[in-house]
């Protein structure tokens, strides 16, 4: 039977039935009634018939398909299952480094879209390219560390540890879904560079801080953007905290905010007790963003995600203020120091800052009966910073109970 040929194989047209153009050496054409044509080879292999597909014209030409099929047709003369062959690399590619880390950041979607985004580039930027189709079980801690090192060569050095950071999670849940043995990042503790402890930018001297807070009044840009920073500085939660923050989650009659555990960087309920000031901006908000569940909702998708990341600090620096001076996490740093220096309880302002507590008796003392005195605390906090915005002398606040 003469070989085909392009012409040949654009001529043929589909009938009632399915039928076979035969090319030679178990290669054929398979025509659908659809019109479809599918390249097929027919092998035999430990006695048995069998066949697999090699693609679809037109996308697969009649000489890429005698290609596949010669490649397929060395295997079975070495004595290997082609089928089998195939199926054990799909197998593999499904317990990728790449596929399992795409599964488990998948499961991610109670946290911040931020976050899951920064740890998707990651991976995607400095482990995937190395790793990312290798079965995640097969990976060893020097290949890891091969890939991180280039990271760390750029001077990226904190960006190395979060990271690998980031894989450690991912070889976690790989462990927990059956596809790997262990979690070979821990192997590599102190093998990276460790970067400069830095803190982040915040102002802490009072009078700085009432100038901030007069140039937050008088922001320019968007309204959402300047309630958001000043909900921030009364209630000082991590930023990514407020702007995924959801109406369902205020109780105007207590008041406070519950933040639920999933969204915290402890994995536990965080509450904040809600000042008058505080309320006021909420009550201020509900016209605009209430209809929503979102509070701080983004302009571009308001239905979908929250405020960009990046927005209060973009604020922050059209108001003059580089990031070496002030960063929205800086409002933390602010209530801390001025807190710790107008008396309050060490044990209240870490409280409030939903700082982790190492005696967990203590804790759970700590976030069970200490709720009335915090709230007292906040109202304090409050009516301190409107002193420090109004530029008049300030009567400094003490420690309540």
């Amino acid at each position: 039977m003469p070989a085909l040929t392009d012409i040949a194989v654009r001529a043929a047209k589909p009938k009632i039935r399915a039928y076979k153009l035969r090319d030679g050496e178990g290669l054929f054409l398979l025509v659908r009634p659809d019109g479809a044509r599918y390249w097929r080879f027919r092998y035999r292999h430990a006695g048995l018939e069998k066949s697999i597909s090699l693609g679809v014209y037109p996308h697969v030409s009649v000489k890429l398909a005698r290609a596949r099929r010669d490649e397929a047709r060395a295997l079975v003369t070495e004595g290997v299952d082609p089928a089998a062959k195939r199926k054990a690399e799909k197998c593999a590619q499904a317990d990728s480094f790449q596929a399992v880390a795409a599964e488990w950041l998948g499961k991610r979607g109670n946290l911040d879209p931020g976050t899951v985004q920064r740890d998707y580039d990651r991976l995607r930027k400095f482990i995937y390219p190395y790793l990312g189709n290798r079965p995640i079980g097969s990976i060893e801690a020097p290949e890891l560390l091969e890939a991180l090192r280039r990271v760390e060569a750029r001077g990226r050095l904190e960006t190395a540890h979060r990271t690998k950071s980031v894989c450690g999670r991912v070889f976690r849940y790989a462990i927990a879904t059956g596809r790997a043995k262990r979690d070979v990042s821990a192997d590599l503790r102190g093998a990276l560079a460790s970067p400069a402890t830095r803190n982040l930018a915040a102002i802490t001297d009072p009078a700085k801080v009432g100038e901030l807070l007069r140039a937050i009044d008088g922001y320019e840009g968007h309204d959402l953007t300047a309630q958001a920073l000043k909900l921030l500085a009364l209630v000082f939660t991590r930023p990514g905290e407020l702007r995924a923050a959801r109406w369902s989650e205020i109780n105007f009659d207590e008041p406070e905010w519950r933040i639920p555990a999933e969204r915290m960087k402890k994995r536990r309920e965080h509450i904040v007790p809600l000042s008058r000031q505080a309320l006021a901006i909420l009550r201020e908000l509900q016209p605009l963003t209430g209809g929503g569940h979102l509070i701080f909702p983004s302009l571009l998708a308001p239905e979908e995600r929250p405020m960009s990341n990046n927005t209060m600090n973009t604020a922050l620096r059209r108001m003059g203020y580089s990031r070496y001076e002030m960063t929205s996490h800086g409002f933390r740093s602010v209530a801390s120091t001025l807190l710790n220096e107008q008396g309050f309880h060490p044990d209240l302002i870490e409280l409030q800052l939903a700082h982790a507590e190492r005696n967990q008796v203590r804790a759970v003392y700590n976030r069970s009966l200490r709720l009335a005195e915090r709230r007292k605390m906040m109202q304090a906090w409050a009516d301190y910073l409107d002193g420090l915005r109004s530029g008049g002398k300030v009567v400094p606040i003490r420690r309540h109970g």
